[in-house]
């Protein structure tokens, strides 16, 4: 693995090292430690949501791990400027009913010059599925999951 940092401009190599960070962040569910990695007048559209600053991300994020059990994301490159990526994503959760989803989504990602995300775009659907159609289930590296249009 590179130490190259991870702030604009972003190369190849730093794009992709950027978006598997975040995803890494975003599966511990510690909403304490990821919102640090806005800037704090960062701005998000999450679905139908408009939400400003850490303080707001934070909450977003609490709110949206107590009800989504067993979070499991994953995230690809999909493309990049000097300071924008665009990744897709897949995640599964189950509800408090236990029913399972699979959420299947695209982000796009502005940086300011520290590194920190300053805007969010995120457009996503959800899926019900079954125990058996997980793709993330406990123990399974959500890097290895073959990934292909034949599971949508």
């Amino acid at each position: 693995m590179s130490n190259a940092p991870l702030v604009p401009p972003f190369t190849l190599e730093t794009a992709k090292l950027k978006v598997k960070a975040g995803q890494d962040l975003w599966n511990t569910c510690d909403y304490n430690q990821v919102h640090k990695g806005y800037t704090a007048d960062s701005i998000w559209r999450n679905r139908d949501k408009f939400i400003k600053g850490t303080e707001e991300i934070k909450a977003f994020l609490k709110d949206k791990w107590s009800t989504e059990k067993g979070y499991k994301l994953r995230k690809e490159l999909f493309a990049f400027t000097d300071n924008k990526i665009a990744v897709q994503f897949w995640y599964e959760h189950h509800d408090e009913s236990g029913q399972w989803w699979r959420s299947y989504g695209l982000e796009d990602w502005t940086f300011a010059d520290n590194g920190l995300m300053r805007k969010r775009q995120m457009s996503c659907n959800d899926v019900k599925i079954s125990e058996s159609e997980r793709w993330f289930k406990e123990g399974v590296d959500v890097n290895t999951v073959p990934i292909s249009e034949k599971h949508w």
